[in-house]
Order: structure tokens, then C-alpha cells, then sequence
């Protein structure tokens, strides 16, 4: 999966936090940017992508559109510690396929939770079983 925030203590607790609790293969990013080429190289290994929406340079709207553009079978997770409109983020969602919205700060547990059940569906409904020992990404 990959994780972009431009907070870099953010990004390092989710990363080492999800490995720990589930094993997932986390790929983290501060810089937009960077992580938008990372992701063309490498769309083929992402099944998920959590991003912070108000970030410099490249807000997470914009991101994950390019993302979309890309593999838009991919998950998407936006998270954000500011209020949004709860109007403008409906007309936004659909178009986007948003698959969860998280308010920070988020607990690691319930961020696991998430990223498994998220997981756990797509798995089931490509007919894979899944096991605790599973690398999903």
C-alpha cells in the first residue's frame, strides 16, 4: 500500500504501525510528487492508497485523480485533520471513488481494521481465500 502525508511522523507511526499489526507491505511519501512517479513505476503492486488531503504542492483531490487516471481499480483512503464540507465532499466522492474517509487522529487499530476489511472484501470477491499470514500488497 502506499501512504502520502506530508507530515513525516505521521506517515513513519502508519507505516511501521501497519507492518507490525498485519505484515502489510507499506510504501510512505511525504512529497506528492514523489510519490505519484513511485506509483506509475509501481501501480501494478498497489491495491491501496492512503492520502492526506491538504498537503503543498499537490492537494489529495488532485493526487488521487492522477492516481485514478493511472489504475482506477485502485482503493483509496483520504485522511484529514481539518473539518471538510460535508456537501463539496459528497459531490467530490462519487467521482472519485473514495472507499473511507478517516478523521485524524486516527488510532493504528482502527486503521488496521480498515485496511483489513477493505482488503478482505476484494480478496473475497476475486475468489482468494485469505489467512493472517497473507502479504495483501
Amino acid at each position: 500500500m502506499l501512504i502520502l502525508d506530508d507530515d513525516f511522523d505521521i506517515v513513519t507511526v502508519i507505516k511501521l504501525g501497519l507492518q507490525k499489526h498485519r505484515s502489510f507491505d507499506v510504501y510512505a511519501f511525504t512529497d506528492p510528487a514523489l510519490a505519484l512517479e513511485h506509483f506509475k513505476v509501481n501501480a501494478s503492486k498497489y491495491r491501496l492508497v492512503i492520502s492526506d488531503i491538504r498537503m503543498p504542492q499537490m492537494n489529495g483531490f488532485e493526487f488521487i485523480k492522477k492516481v485514478k487516471e493511472i489504475k482506477p481499480e485502485v482503493k483509496v483512503f483520504f485522511m484529514t485533520a481539518f473539518e471538510i464540507n460535508d456537501i463539496e465532499f459528497r459531490r467530490v466522492l462519487p467521482s472519485m471513488r473514495i472507499d473511507e474517509f478517516i478523521q485524524k487522529p486516527v488510532s493504528l487499530e482502527k486503521l488496521t481494521t480498515l485496511v483489513r476489511n477493505h482488503t478482505t472484501i476484494n480478496r473475497k470477491r476475486q475468489g482468494i481465500n485469505t489467512c493472517k499470514d497473507t502479504r495483501f500488497f
